[in-house]
């Protein structure tokens, strides 16, 4: 691709109604302050998430500026986008966890998922975007988003929540003020301005009213005897003690230039099967990210979701292969580019640079790891509702008919599933003595597999009830188009 943008204009913010395509740019000095903006609306879910999953922050920020730049070059700069860090993938990587698995096995099924990605990509790039509505039609992809988001309901209120609850309360209530009152830029970072909130109040009551006694996970492990021990486990457990809130000392010891921390992976076929259906709410992400664009700037963008998805699977397989996270494009900049009416890919060139920068600084990585775990409490039950509910918008926007048994009856079990089985060490389905189905993996084989079971089982007037699903028709972007035309329903759009 070419990497001569077109200035637009005469640099300056497009008027009214007007908007800047992704093959022109501002002036130089206003690219950076637009890319400078879509740093900020990435950074609180780009490095929350790495933490929930117990890999590194640091890396994955800067992985995650290298996988934008390989985004934009695969998609040849007609998708503007930046590629942060992955929320689909937490519930698989908890389970993982929680059934012993290391950070390299965490990386291998990571990878692994990658790897499908990319091929699916390469699938709907040959065979036409309309194969992903046959094998995963709205119903089966909203109830996948939908358990994978409830499955983790556990990790925020049993893990995160009673580190201190009165701050993981305060939080959560600043983030929902934050997204009701602020509007435009500010009430899309809501989540971000939740983390500096919770953050600060924290090192107050460390000032004010001294250390708090909770428990910490990995810390200060003792058995049922109160004896200590080294590995967690069942009969091993973290015990309540006295701590601050905040740990600074890492950043004290932390230089300010340096490499992230490079780990490999290792493959386990048990861990891929857990991660793996986090591939189905990607193959959503991120077709629907670009119809989004799509409908924002008025071109036809159909033929880029094969490319989409191959270079969200390549990018995700590059960033684990080193220890980052997997990634993903994200809605928070399509709200930035919806603010401002710059789809310019310079600005995300720019936010790429930046993200590899802020890499480079380990002292900036340890005071992200300093995080409270009360102020990842607030936030993740926001968050991992959110997951969840996506998956009813999708339901809704679909018109999906849930009086019809065939999207009935699998997806209330697969959902009940993944959600029953959600924090509990006993898989509900054991195959072997070394492998096992429960939670996330279970529920999504039930819901898929038992949708296209119970279709084509149906009677004929159940079948045509699901003809009749399908997104309304759009009415046409709000959010200004290219050069000022109107936008046209995404439907009215001819294939080319």
């Amino acid at each position: 691709m070419s990497f001569g943008w077109k200035l637009y204009g005469d640099g300056r913010t497009p008027p009214l109604g007007e908007a800047v395509a992704p093959d022109e740019r501002l002036s130089w000095p206003r690219t950076v302050g637009i890319g400078a903006q879509h740093v900020v609306a990435m950074f609180g879910a780009t490095f929350v998430f790495p933490l929930l999953m117990g890999l590194d922050a640091n890396l994955a920020i800067m992985m995650s500026g290298v996988a934008t730049i390989l985004f934009l070059l695969i998609v040849q700069g007609k998708v503007p986008s930046y590629l942060g860090s992955s929320a689909s993938f937490v519930g698989g990587v908890v389970a993982v966890r929680a059934a012993g698995g290391s950070d390299a096995e965490v990386l291998g099924a990571l990878l692994v998922s990658g790897v499908v990605l990319a091929l699916v990509g390469l699938v709907i790039h040959v065979a036409g975007v309309r194969v992903v509505n046959r094998v995963l039609p709205p119903a089966v992809t909203g109830a996948v988003v939908m358990l994978i988001g409830f499955n983790l309901a556990p990790v925020a209120t049993a893990t995160y929540w009673p580190q201190d609850q009165w701050v993981a309360l305060a939080t959560m209530a600043f983030v929902l003020v934050a997204s009701v009152l602020l509007r435009g830029f500010l009430g899309r970072i809501s989540i971000l301005l939740g983390l500096v909130f919770g953050y600060l109040l924290s090192v107050v009551l460390d000032l004010t009213a001294g250390p708090i006694t909770s428990a910490l996970p990995g810390q200060n492990l003792r058995d049922a005897a109160g004896e200590v021990c080294e590995k967690a486990g069942a009969y091993c457990l973290p015990t309540p003690f006295a701590h601050d809130r905040v740990d600074l000392s890492a950043v004290g010891d932390s230089p300010w230039f340096g490499l992230p921390h490079l780990t490999g992976p290792s493959f386990s076929f048990n861990a891929a099967l857990l991660v793996l259906p986090a591939v189905i709410a990607l193959v959503a992400e991120n077709a629907g990210h670009v119809k989004a664009v799509a409908e924002m700037t008025r071109r036809d963008l159909d033929p880029m979701i094969g490319r989409a998805v191959l270079a969200d699977g390549v990018t995700t397989v590059l960033a684990t292969s080193v220890g980052g996270s997997p990634t993903t494009t994200y809605a928070e900049n399509i709200g930035v580019m919806a603010a401002t009416r710059v789809y310019s890919t310079a600005a995300y060139y720019v936010a790429a640079v930046v993200a590899i920068v802020l890499g480079l600084v380990p002292k900036f990585g340890a005071l992200i790891n300093a995080i409270p775990g009360g102020v990842l409490g607030g936030i993740t039950v926001v968050l991992y509702g959110m997951i969840g509910l996506l998956g009813a918008k999708i339901w809704k926007e679909n018109r999906v008919d849930f009086a019809n048994p065939v999207n009935l009856v699998p997806l209330a079990a697969g959902i009940v599933i993944a959600v029953g089985n959600s924090g509990n060490d006993a898989p509900l389905l054991q195959i072997t003595d070394d492998f096992s189905l429960g939670g996330i993996a279970l529920g999504t084989i039930v819901a898929v597999a038992g949708w296209h079971v119970a279709r084509a089982l149906a009677p004929a007037e159940m079948k045509a009830s699901l003809l009749r699903e399908g997104p309304h028709p759009a009415a046409g972007s709000t959010f200004g188009s290219v050069h000022g035309e109107e936008a046209v329903p995404a439907t009215d759009r001819s294939a080319p």
